[in-house]
């Protein structure tokens, strides 16, 4: 049998993608209960982080021993990764030693390599195609607020970026329409729009995007490894900036999403997080956890 990864949403079925969601939602309602489970015991999780993250780690880490098991952080001075040693031999090395490799890159090609050459499952952490697990606990969230995704309707302001691209899969797969309002020069990949199966359309106009949505989400203009870009894109997005007044162009029980960390001032407004229409950004945060233990559970445990 094929060892089964998770490198973009699409490497699982639907109905196992909304296996794991559902297990999720269990998953958490055990957490909240103070309930404890060992599904994972004597489980090694390898976490390899070419870009940092706060969530991303502390997610995986302590999923991994709410389940029983453990993780190893590797940072890019603790492996050979792109450093003399081929990928490959990598990943054949980790494949004897653990049960599970995270990896979070800047180059989707990187991952892809890597799981071709490894025995046992590989997530992707984040790369600069896709986040499939920030997809994951949001499709969650949205969920737990409206119930079935089928004609929702999403707003995307801002970077049409590796989380975008993934919300673009996302619609494809759940049946929601998305609306991305970005700057010309600065939308997704026509490859990933694709993947949303017609579901995805784009605009220049931030008010049109959001008018009468239920769920607005936006990112950081500038991502990780784009700093040198960034007052060229403060510019270029100054009109794309998500506002209390932006979201009363929405569905009066709009929800908002951020994958967080958020620069206010810039793609978000002073103090927005006061807003509770906002208040959905802690729920998205902390579903990270419990999206990602019912991810490892399905690929290491079944």
């Amino acid at each position: 049998m094929a060892t089964l990864h998770f490198l973009t949403l699409n490497s699982l079925s639907r109905s196992a993608l909304l296996q794991v969601l559902d297990h999720a939602a269990i998953l958490k309602m055990e957490h909240m209960a103070g309930q404890t489970r060992s599904s994972l015991k004597q489980r090694v999780l390898a976490m390899i982080f070419e870009k940092s993250s706060t969530r991303t780690r502390v997610s995986f880490e302590a999923g991994m021993i709410q389940l029983g098991g453990a993780a190893i952080f590797l940072s890019p001075q603790d492996t050979q990764l792109g450093r003399g040693e081929p990928l490959e031999d990598t990943a054949r090395v980790l494949s004897e030693m653990v049960d599970a490799v995270m990896i979070r890159t800047s180059e989707h090609d990187k991952l892809e390599r890597f799981a071709k050459a490894s025995s046992i499952p590989v997530i992707n952490g984040l790369s600069d195609s896709c986040h499939p697990c920030q997809l994951l606990a949001d499709i969650q969230t949205m969920q737990e607020y409206f119930g079935d995704l089928r004609d929702l309707k999403v707003a995307w302001v801002g970077d049409g970026n590796n989380v975008c691209q993934s919300y673009c899969e996302a619609a494809g797969i759940f049946g929601f329409d998305l609306l991305i309002a970005c700057p010309s020069g600065y939308a997704p990949d026509p490859a990933w729009i694709t993947k949303g199966h017609g579901r995805v359309r784009l605009t220049s106009d931030p008010k049109e995007a959001v008018q009468d949505a239920q769920i607005v989400t936006t990112d950081v203009w500038a991502s990780m490894g784009q700093e040198s870009e960034a007052n060229k894109r403060i510019k270029a997005f100054k009109h794309f900036q998500v506002t209390p007044e932006l979201l009363d162009y929405a569905s009066a029980n709009v929800r908002f999403l951020h994958c967080l960390p958020a620069h206010e001032g810039e793609e978000i407004s002073q103090g927005l997080f006061d807003d509770p229409r906002t208040h959905t950004v802690w729920v998205q945060a902390g579903n990270r956890l419990h999206a990602q233990k019912a991810l490892l559970e399905y690929l290491l445990a079944g």
